[in-house]
């Protein structure tokens, strides 16, 4: 390779660098530096929204079962992080070799799974044992893995074995399947194969996913072995609340963005608040929502910051 085609490395440090131009002189590179932060809020019905943990820079938090720990992803990171509840005992589970996503805990609080993706590879299901040990693949043949869910026995984790974006045909797609921990199998989840992002209810009976347009929030009866609409809205990150009769969601992807819940028992959907006008961060995996152990929702408000930035620099 000739000095002409050899690449030279003008940044170092946290900062994403985007849109460079070159001055007339050719001695200067400007670019636009940000630095990818967020807020982590909580909405309160009586006072709004407020910082929860300090407002610390971090989304997809997930509660142990026992309510005395949180495990959640840092931002821009992306690392796994363990921590009481009250923010003390703070400590990464995973390295920074492993973007990380969505984490849940086993009923037990023993082990995590959550989604990793590497530079060799893209989002794939691991789990890990809530200590930080014996990381793994969930499905080792898988090419994909997303939004991995225990079962509320822990013997078994629902989770997408494809991008709900595939361009696959639908023979091709394998769709939501449910693992047997013990042995192993994968049994594919009747009629989801054009679904992705399930949720296994607390009382084991449902199963809910949304349609791969996250136009349908839909529920699969394990007892019927049938699915049912609950609602036809663009749909985002569905939560069950922790009694098992709510089922929460945000409608990002429109005009008129709001969070909502629907009741399982009779379909009402109630609008809990609007979040048009709210800036929102943006990952990898859209703009995140979730729920405390109270039911409260959270979200991430978009603090980050942005730079016009001037690089001097001379060809070698």
């Amino acid at each position: 390779m000739s000095l002409e085609n050899t690449p030279v490395q003008l940044t170092n440090g946290p900062l994403n660098f985007y849109s460079p131009t070159p001055s007339s002189d050719g001695k200067r590179v400007f670019t636009l530096g940000a630095q990818p932060r967020g807020e982590l809020i909580r909405y309160d019905s009586q006072s709004g929204f407020v910082p929860y943990l300090g407002g610390i820079s971090a989304s997809d938090l997930a509660f142990s079962p026992d309510g005395q720990w949180v495990v959640y992803v840092s931002v821009p990171e992306g690392q796994l992080w363990k921590s009481k509840i009250d923010g003390s005992g703070r400590r990464p589970l995973t390295s920074d070799s492993i973007s990380t996503g969505l984490p849940r805990w086993s009923p037990d609080g023993t082990q995590i799974v959550f989604m990793g993706a590497t530079l060799r590879s893209e989002w794939r299901a691991y789990i890990i044992s809530s200590d930080g040990t014996g990381l793994r693949e969930l499905v080792a043949s898988a090419e994909a893995g997303y939004d991995p869910n225990w079962s509320p026995d822990g013997k078994s984790v629902v989770l997408t074995l494809n991008d709900a974006g595939s361009p696959l045909t639908v023979a091709e797609v394998p769709g939501i399947v449910v693992l047997d921990l013990s042995s192993g199998k994968l049994s594919p989840l009747p009629g989801a194969k054009r679904m992705f992002s399930p949720r296994w209810s607390p009382d084991g009976r449902y199963i809910a996913a949304i349609t791969d347009d996250s136009q349908k929030l839909l529920l699969f009866d394990r007892d019927a072995l049938e699915w049912q609409e609950l609602v036809s809205l663009p749909i985002g990150y569905p939560t069950w609340s922790r009694d098992g009769k709510y089922l929460y969601f945000d409608t990002t992807l429109t005009e008129d963005a709001a969070l909502f819940r629907v009741r399982i028992s009779d379909r009402k959907l109630e609008r809990l608040v609007g979040l048009t006008g709210m800036r929102r961060l943006w990952g990898r995996l859209g703009s995140w929502t979730g729920l405390t152990p109270d039911d409260s929702p959270l979200l991430l408000r978009d603090v980050s910051s942005q730079e016009i930035y001037a690089i001097d620099w001379q060809a070698p």
